[in-house]
């Protein structure tokens, strides 16, 4: 996520610099042959390009309002998981029937344990959601750019030192044990969340909690379940790749054929003209690029990058609430943001 008020250059550049750069060479290309050249054979009408680049203004505008939609359900489900996660932490520590037969340090430690196991769920699910799918911007540049994916991927996460850390995160807050068992299961974070519900309903047969307590804790619980298949649903449906296509193609050949149209408009100014058409050839094609890329790369909200949710950030947010509830003093920062990123 971006932090800052405004998006900076270096954001900007990261973001469309190689585009700008392609963009300038092939306006530039159309006006040296325009004017050493004369190649008049090229040249096409003004008004068709115009029609191009309104229904692709229209095409671009639908697909940046989807690609918005699934951007902000993603945050409104994590915002779902911190305030469920708060309410599951206050009913563990609020709920007691008295039971003398439960001593008080192994009720404590019950309790702990489902906070804790609750905490490692959230650091699993994140690390989940982050695995690439094959339609995803870090996939692709992962097995087509190998040598350059760093610059706009790598780096940002590089910058936040707890970003690959969730094994650590798992043998904090899980026993060895539990912990082991991650590479049995395809699904970790279903199966810690099947194991809370055999912890609570262990309480209730060992009359710690009653029925109804029991009951509420186990509606918080299947919560989780709803929020996370919610979650997973933008992560393994993309936006309809025909759309999200569609939009890319019709991008490039209105850029391709913006400078046909306009040199020749320009160059009834004179021969000045026609180099004063490739300033506004790039700026226009840029204008367009920088709608795409927006939409583009918004639509994808858990890949980890700097335009996705900040996850690592709102895990911490959830795990420093959790510990305090538990009487933990030694707690973690939390995340702040780095060159304007929070991830």
């Amino acid at each position: 996520m971006i932090t800052t008020k405004y998006v900076n250059y270096k954001q900007v550049l990261n973001l469309s610099g190689f585009h700008v750069i392609l963009i300038s060479i092939w306006c530039t290309l159309i006006a040296v042959l325009f004017h050493f050249f004369n190649w008049q054979w090229m040249i096409i009408p003004w008004v068709p390009v115009a029609l191009i680049g309104t229904a692709e203004a229209f095409l671009v505008g639908f697909k940046n309002n989807q690609a918005y939609d699934r951007l902000w359900e993603a945050r409104k489900i994590w915002g779902g998981i911190v305030n469920s996660s708060r309410m599951l932490g206050s009913m563990v520590y609020a709920f007691d029937t008295g039971n003398e037969e439960v001593g008080k340090f192994d009720l404590e430690d019950r309790r702990r344990k489902i906070v804790c196991r609750h905490i490692a769920w959230l650091y699993q699910l994140r690390e989940q959601l982050l695995i690439p799918t094959e339609w995803e911007h870090i996939k692709v540049e992962e097995e087509q750019f190998k040598n350059i994916d760093h610059k706009r991927n790598r780096l940002i996460k590089a910058g936040f030192p707890d970003y690959g850390r969730t094994p650590i995160f798992l043998n904090k807050y899980l026993s060895e044990e539990e912990a082991e068992l991650q590479s049995h299961y395809k699904n970790f974070a279903t199966y810690l969340i099947a194991q809370q519900s055999k912890d609570v309903n262990e309480l209730k047969n060992m009359n710690v909690i009653s029925d109804f307590n029991q009951k509420q804790l186990q509606d918080c619980l299947n919560e989780f379940y709803t929020l996370q298949g919610q979650a997973e649903r933008i992560k393994k449906f993309p936006l309809p790749r025909q759309f999200a296509s569609t939009a890319f193609v019709f991008n490039v050949i209105f850029i391709m054929l913006l400078p046909l149209g306009l040199v020749s408009e320009f160059a009834k100014l004179g021969d000045w003209g026609i180099w004063a058409s490739i300033p506004f050839c790039i700026t226009i094609g840029w204008i367009y690029i920088i709608m795409e890329l927006v939409g583009d790369y918004s639509e994808n909200p858990f890949e980890g990058l700097m335009f996705d949710i900040p996850m690592l950030s709102i895990c911490r947010t959830i795990e420093i609430d959790l510990l305090q509830m538990t009487g933990e003093k030694d707690l973690p920062d939390p995340i702040a943001s780095k060159n304007g990123v929070l991830v």
